[in-house]
């Protein structure tokens, strides 16, 4: 009986521990995400203009993934030092007017 009892104080410790390893990953993950965001923030606020960075806002809301796509392309840009100025509106809706797909136009012809 007495070494039921400890076998199950002894599990039950290692499934908290285990348990507290677990959230300690995950808020290091989290604050690692945070940071790299916090990073990602500040170099596309150097590189773009108020309104190219308000633009870049509404595409995110519309199209994450694509919004995802441009910044990281302009990071790159950035870093490999291809940008010499600060990426203005009229520069950035040229340059999704390159990336983003024509859109269709949709004909109905009637009989």
């Amino acid at each position: 009986m007495d070494e039921e009892l400890e076998n199950l104080r002894k599990k039950k410790l290692q499934e908290m521990q285990e348990q507290t390893a677990l959230e300690q990953q995950m808020e290091e993950q989290e604050e690692q995400q945070k940071q790299f965001d916090d990073q990602k923030k500040a170099i596309l606020r150097a590189i773009l203009t108020n309104e190219a960075r308000e633009r870049l806002g509404r595409i995110k809301i519309a199209r994450p993934e694509m919004a995802e796509s441009i910044e990281n392309q302009l990071i790159m840009l950035a870093q490999s030092g291809k940008l010499k100025n600060k990426i203005n509106d009229e520069e950035l809706r040229m340059l999704l007017s390159k990336v983003l797909p024509k859109k269709r136009d949709i004909k109905i012809k009637r009989r």
